[in-house]
């Protein structure tokens, strides 16, 4: 039996049910460390008590700091709006605890910059939660770059769109800038921006265009921009809540010297991979890929709630000393270097120019 570690959770919607559903399912796999869900918080009573019930935890608590003070918790996992990420971030780091914390890290990569480095002062392991990391054919692209497999990278082109924003409820917290910090750029574009970072390398230019379309909204609905890489790679990147017929599309070409490699997360199981006289597919299900030893036979798939789970997985293994959160897993510096990507569009959007990305 492995040793058990005690977790808190904050956020109690979306990604409080996808991170919820991830810990009870490592109860029962091979991990390194247990996780046991000590309490669970967010600001509606009524509400975390429901999620407290249906997902296993332990306590329902309405204040967080409740949770960062508690001595059965090693391991705090935010997964609330944007504009609470970081000082419960920060408290749980100097009270010890590891810290989980899904993206974008901050509301600026001022922000993210401060939460880097008190996690880093505390001494504690940081992941910031770019789940596309941990799907099985993106893992396995990362593999055949290290490998060499596609040669030298030559372009880079992601996309990520969605539809649903024409319709969207303007109350919710996506849409208010002091919770959200921007729009389709953080929500969407961060995945795509940290996907360049971990496939390419780091990009040092942009060129952005920043739009809002719908009459009235406070927050940005698509851009699209072009990117340079340190390495000299060339890239395109592009998000949308405004894409009619696009639900999840969140899809990337890598173009290399030997062959290419196309994904879409809405094909999440396979990888088209080409060599010089054309593509084949890639069905990622094999015991030798990434991450299958927690599932299946062959042909049998996973889901984009697995993402979830060896996302855990891995920062439970970084905790128990097994690896490092890098290169693999994000962490709290990859989610501030994203964020200064996010604010060299911004800024280019607004001078119309290509904009240096910074580094503080």
């Amino acid at each position: 039996m492995s040793e058990p570690i005690g977790v808190a959770m904050l956020g109690y919607a979306f990604m409080g049910k996808a991170h919820s559903r991830a810990l009870q399912a490592l109860q029962h796999l091979d991990v390194p460390v247990r996780p046991e869900l000590v309490s669970i918080s967010g600001r509606t009573k009524e509400a975390v008590e429901e999620a407290a019930g249906e997902w296993g935890w332990g306590e329902a608590v309405t204040d967080w700091r409740e949770q960062v003070a508690d001595d059965r918790v090693q391991l705090f996992d935010n997964g609330g709006p944007n504009s609470i990420h970081a000082e419960p971030c920060i408290e749980a780091a100097r009270n010890g605890k590891h810290v989980l914390c899904e993206k974008p890290l901050g509301l600026s990569a001022e922000e993210s910059h401060r939460m880097w480095q008190e996690a880093e002062q505390a001494g504690v392991v940081h992941m910031c939660g770019f789940n596309y990391r941990f799907v099985p054919a993106v893992r396995l692209v990362r593999e055949l770059l290290d490998a060499g497999e596609l040669g030298d990278v030559v372009h880079f082109r992601a996309r990520y769109l969605q539809s649903w924003g024409w319709d969207a409820d303007e109350s919710a917290w996506r849409f208010d800038p002091s919770q959200a910090g921007t729009g389709a750029l953080g929500d969407l574009g961060t995945h795509i921006v940290d996907l360049a970072r971990y496939l390419v390398g780091e990009i040092s230019m942009v060129s952005a265009s920043v739009r809002t379309l719908v009459p009235g909204r406070k927050v940005d609905d698509h851009f699209v921009a072009m990117v340079e890489f340190e390495n000299g790679v060339a890239g395109t990147l592009e998000a949308s809540r405004l894409a009619r017929g696009r639900i999840n599309s969140n899809s990337f070409e890598i173009n290399g010297t030997k062959g290419s490699a196309v994904f879409d997360v809405e094909r999440l199981n396979e990888l088209e991979v080409a060599d010089a006289k054309g593509f084949r597919r890639v069905l990622v299900t094999e015991e030798e890929h990434p991450y299958m030893r927690f599932w299946w036979p062959p042909g049998h798939i996973v889901g984009w709630g697995d993402t979830f789970v060896h996302e855990l997985a891995h920062m439970l293994e970084a905790i128990a000393g097994e690896h490092e959160v890098a290169p693999h897993g994000a962490t709290f510096e990859d989610g501030y270097r994203c964020d200064e990507v996010v604010e060299a569009m911004l800024r280019s959007a607004e001078s119309g120019r290509r904009e240096e990305v910074r580094s503080r």
